[in-house]
């Protein structure tokens, strides 16, 4: 991570280094790749990190889910990841085994990685793109105006910057300054989460019994134990003790197994909630900052990665001035009954966690059902973020939906879809006659390829469909027009996502 100049710096001393066009308060998953996002449109962008380092304690998430990886491929750095990971195909939704190996993706699966290397590796990424970050430090207040946000911090001197967004998790102090409002469901189950050592050979594997889920199992190097237990009452707020894991541990198993030298220890909950409003005037909220939940399902990272990709293009066109302001309120039109989905999710997992008879036939009911096709394939396609479509209004099965990543040919070889999208720039694939569009108006915003697709049309949990002649994909991979032989439409749609049409 790239620490904060220091004061003898040129930059640093020169007092317009403390203007940018966004400030990001937050250095996790949702902040790096907002940050990404924008300085690959050419934003002055600056990251402020309460952490001195890009250390994580605990494991936090596990992996990236199909749609995460494919949002990675999209600007060329999914492999970095793949690299560290491992794939697997099964995934468990409230302990129900999920089969992932045969959604329509090229990253069908859930790639095997803890959330350390995922920050480290997008942490690498924006390091080369020249993101500032300063560590160390904290968004303490910040005032709006009608040009700007004026942020203070706990350490640096102020910033100053046209939007402020806050990827700064559930307790979020950018969203709390904001005021806006986060309701939602309060805590009813409580869980501790820890790596630890034992004296002791525990019983390995998963558990239930009437208070929830437990698990003891090894960690990676074989060093500590990864331990989670069901707490028999909801825990407090504040940060769970080695005795109080102890007393877990007993209650669970009858035994603490003479638990000792914690590398952490932590605490999560059910609670589930969600910022009334994704934006506020120039301040706007991403990932955990919008919207808290459970871990089941894995699907927190994921819903904050492509978060950042659905606004990080948005404000980049206002900021250069290319769209006008009301093109950053889409975000919140087409995140926030993602986010809701999410949180529907979540709930339902954690009520199928029990472990009393009625919800044991539930749950025996669950796994026979997710064994047919049709429903694994819906519920897969739903965990995995591919079966996502914002609402652009009726017309081929793939508008609003993400674009697939297909085989081309073209005048310079073989090609994909995501090609096309590394520098988050939008993509007009036209697969009919090469002079049958004309985006002149737009030709420097908007990159066109004429090819020829290869393959079957396959959306996940859709199923084969009719293919396009052409199609419009906006930077963060959803299908934004859908042309069926002519431009009827497509001047429109360019308008609507990519601003007014040039003079001529």
């Amino acid at each position: 991570m790239q620490q904060t100049p220091d004061p003898a710096h040129p930059r640093a001393a020169n007092p317009a280094a403390a203007r940018h066009d966004v400030v990001i308060a937050g250095a996790g998953p949702t902040g790096l790749m907002l940050a990404g996002e924008l300085a690959l449109a050419g934003v002055d962008v600056a990251v402020v990190e309460r952490r001195p380092r890009q250390d994580l304690v605990g494991t936090r998430a596990g992996g990236l889910h199909a749609r995460s990886l494919e949002v990675l491929d999209q600007r060329g750095i999914a492999g970095r990841f793949v690299a560290q990971g491992r794939m697997v195909q099964a995934f468990q939704f409230a302990g129900v085994a999920l089969d992932f190996g045969g959604l329509a993706s090229r990253h069908a699966g859930v790639l095997a990685l803890s959330q350390v290397h995922i920050e480290r590796l997008l942490a690498e990424w924006i390091a080369e793109l020249g993101v500032l970050v300063h560590c160390g430090d904290e968004v303490t207040a910040f005032a709006q105006d009608d040009d700007g946000v004026a942020v203070e911090r706990a350490v640096g001197a102020p910033l100053r910057a046209r939007y402020l967004v806050g990827c700064d998790g559930g307790r979020s102090r950018v969203r709390q300054l904001a005021g806006i409002a986060f309701p939602g469901c309060e805590a009813s189950v409580s869980n501790l989460v820890a790596e630890v050592e034992l004296a002791q050979e525990p019983p390995w594997g998963l558990r239930r019994d009437a208070a929830g889920l437990h698990s003891l199992a090894r960690t990676e190097d074989g060093q500590r134990v990864r331990v989670l237990l069901t707490e028999r009452q909801v825990g407090g707020a504040a940060e769970p003790t080695l005795g109080e894991l102890a007393q877990a541990l007993a209650a669970a198993y009858g035994s603490d197994f003479g638990v000792h030298a914690p590398a952490w220890i932590s605490r999560f909950t059910d609670a589930t909630r969600q910022a009334a409003a994704y934006r506020q005037g120039r301040v706007l909220v991403a990932g955990d900052a919008a919207h808290v939940h459970p871990p089941d399902g894995g699907q927190g990272v994921q819903t904050g990665l492509q978060d950042a990709v659905n606004l990080g293009w948005k404000l980049a066109q206002v900021i250069r001035g290319v769209s006008p302001d009301s093109l950053l309120d889409t975000y919140h039109a087409e995140r926030h009954p993602v986010g809701e989905r999410v949180l529907r999710n979540a709930r339902a997992a954690i009520a199928l966690r029990a472990g009393d008879p009625r919800t044991l036939a539930l749950r025996e009911l669950m796994t026979e059902l997710l064994s047919m096709g049709e429903p694994r394939e819906r519920t897969a396609a739903m965990m995995a973020g591919l079966d996502i479509r914002y609402d652009f209004g009726d017309g081929h099965p793939l508008l609003g939906r993400r674009m697939p990543d297909l085989d081309l040919r073209t005048a310079g070889g073989p090609s994909r879809v995501f090609d096309g999208l590394r520098d988050a720039r939008p993509l007009l694939l036209n697969l009919g006659e090469p002079a049958g569009l004309d985006i002149a108006p737009w030709a420097g915003r908007v990159r066109r390829v004429d090819a020829a697709a290869v393959g079957t049309w396959t959306l996940p949990a859709i199923g084969p469909v009719t293919p396009p002649a052409a199609v419009l994909v906006r930077p963060d991979g959803h299908v934004a027009w859908v042309g069926e032989g002519g431009d009827a439409g497509l001047a429109p749609a360019l308008t609507r996502w990519f601003g007014a049409p040039a003079a001529g």
